[in-house]
């Protein structure tokens, strides 16, 4: 898949409009004293336009739509923001995904203690290349994350500012932008995809979701700095996979035949097969799933290049079989039963899921 802008041109463009060599201004932050991006976790493009009537400060401000990252999921999203590199570049392939190195499977949002962040991914961040340039870096959200695997391993190099609610975002995001020099700060809400997840796109509940995160915006841009650029975007989007749509995996021992563990997500799954029996799954996953799932082996994915360029040592960790959601369909699995029990789900290709905003505000 061909680049367009995208979720890694963010901080990128964010360093450059700082005045940060080596980086390109693809998003538009011009020459500015102060940079700021907000990120609306699970805020698509294609959902903000068909419900902006909630988000009136956002969708009365310049903006278009961007490109997310393969798959269209939390890990893999931030490690492209914090390192401007594409998911086979800095190798979080998915919500979940098997580790060579480690030989268990993964779960970013729930890093376990004894798998170093900085040896799964090793990268710089954008974080520590500007803050070595004397930017003052700060990222705000809630405490909890912190100090989280996820975190540290790729939005490592900044000041951590807790915040729990919007009334201590604006104050962290004033303590960060006074009596300082040139600043980047990151502002991270989480409460749209969490809605979104248990009660669906387009519920009461999902559209308040919505509202609040407005109010953030508005509130944020109405303290931003003198010379300051505010981009507001997302990760990913979001669709409804009601029950209707899910395929429960071990209900049909065909696509269990030959394999030793299945990951990921409901939306795209890794399944990784046994020895010299990657085509045999591949073709019965493809015959059992028909046109609601697009199934690749390995190398079929990455020549699709939805990954980007990939590290081979990286690819490893990729299933041997990928398969992709299409529609609404969720594929359903007793390995993570929460989360394929939800509603709202992400991970795969439709322009739901795929398209982010990127709207401009300016002090």
């Amino acid at each position: 898949m061909a680049h367009q802008a995208g979720l890694v041109d963010v901080l990128g463009s964010a360093a450059a409009g700082l005045g940060v060599r080596g980086f390109t201004d693809t998003l538009g932050f011009g020459d500015v004293q102060h940079a700021v991006i907000c990120l609306l976790d699970g805020l698509g493009w294609r959902l903000l336009q068909e419900h902006g009537e909630h988000a009136p400060t956002l969708i009365a401000a310049p903006g278009r739509s961007i490109d997310s990252v393969f798959p269209t999921t939390t890990p893999s999203a931030l490690g492209s923001i914090g390192t401007g590199l594409l998911p086979g570049a800095h190798g979080l392939v998915g919500a979940s995904f098997y580790l060579p190195e480690t030989e268990q499977v993964l779960s970013p949002l729930h890093w376990d203690n004894a798998t170093s962040p900085i040896a799964v991914q090793p990268e710089p961040t954008i974080f520590e290349v500007v803050g070595r340039q004397g930017v003052m870096v700060s990222s705000i959200g809630p405490a909890a994350y912190g100090e989280s695997g996820l975190t540290r391993a790729v939005l490592r190099g900044a000041q951590y500012r807790p915040a729990e609610d919007i009334a201590q975002r604006v104050r962290a995001l004033q303590s960060a932008t006074t009596g300082a020099g040139r600043t980047l700060t990151y502002v991270y809400w989480a409460k749209i995809d969490r809605v979104g997840h248990a009660s669906g796109v387009g519920s009461k509940a999902w559209h308040q979701a919505v509202r609040c995160a407005d109010d953030l915006v508005a509130e944020l841009q109405a303290i931003l700095p003198q010379d300051s650029a505010m981009l507001v975007t997302a990760d990913h989007g979001m669709v409804n996979c009601p029950p209707s749509s899910r395929i429960a995996i071990e209900s049909h021992p065909d696509l269990l035949a030959d394999v030793l563990m299945i990951a990921g997500e409901p939306r795209v799954r890794h399944v990784y097969a046994r020895p010299m029996h990657v085509a045999d799954v591949a073709i019965r996953w493809a015959t059992r799933l028909g046109d609601r799932v697009r199934v690749f082996t390995r190398d079929e994915i990455l020549a699709e290049g939805l990954y980007g360029p990939t590290d081979d040592l990286l690819a490893e960790r990729i299933g041997d079989v990928v398969a992709v959601a299409q529609g609404s369909t969720s594929l359903t699995s007793r390995r993570d039963t929460l989360v394929s029990s939800l509603i709202g789900q992400h991970g795969a290709l439709t322009a739901a899921e795929w398209e982010i905003p990127a709207v401009m505000f300016r002090g």
